[in-house]
């Protein structure tokens, strides 16, 4: 119960649904009031695809590219660490302006703001080290819930928090994302000490 505890709220985290709201406010813009809700949808539900494809192929990943474990989890440690100390000294972001469509697709809200390089690698890290992929699965969805309930309140919670708000609870996230990268990376270090 505690993994699975744990899972849920380093993949919420590592999601960053909070400081990935004013890019989704950006993203979605030009998109109508009416169609904001089934976009967001689609484009959490493609995520969550990403996620459990990379679940159940991460094992194999590891073992037909001869990465260790604990090499995944020093790499997944640096990519969320230079994410993290990112959130905290960046900032808010916009993504491009000029989209060549107004509705995105895939990429840039599935790929890479839910379902990016720290959260895959967070997927593929509990993959490895969970042999019941029931609990993972539980994990994966659970986290995801709770990024989509926090996304599809991004329009209401940006009125709600203003810009500066929106940067506090950023960086407040990026903080703590710090110190889990960090005990990644000690955690791989060690893993690699025992061989």
């Amino acid at each position: 119960m505690d993994s699975f505890v744990a899972s849920v709220i380093t993949l919420a985290l590592v999601m960053d649904g909070f400081g990935n709201i004013p890019l989704f406010i950006t993203a979605l813009k030009k998109v109508s009031p009416e169609r904001r809700k089934s976009v967001l949808l689609r484009e959490l539900i493609i995520a969550l695809f990403i996620m459990l494809v990379f679940l159940f192929l991460g094992r194999w990943f590891l073992h037909a590219f001869g990465i260790h474990e604990y090499s995944l989890s020093i790499a997944g440690g640096i990519i969320l660490f230079i994410i993290s100390v990112k959130m905290v000294f960046e900032g808010l972001e916009d993504p491009q302006d000029d989209p060549k469509e107004d509705e995105p697709f895939i990429v840039p809200l599935a790929i890479p703001l839910v379902a990016g390089p720290a959260t895959l690698s967070m997927v593929m890290i509990t993959s490895a080290q969970q042999p019941n992929k029931l609990i993972t699965v539980g994990a994966i969805l659970a986290a995801s819930l709770i990024n989509s309930l926090i996304l599809m309140a991004a329009f209401p919670a940006s009125r709600l928090l203003g810009k500066r708000g929106l940067i506090a609870v950023e960086r407040l996230t990026g903080m703590i994302l710090v110190l889990m990268s960090v005990n990644m990376v000690m955690s791989g270090i060690a893993d690699f000490m025992r061989l």
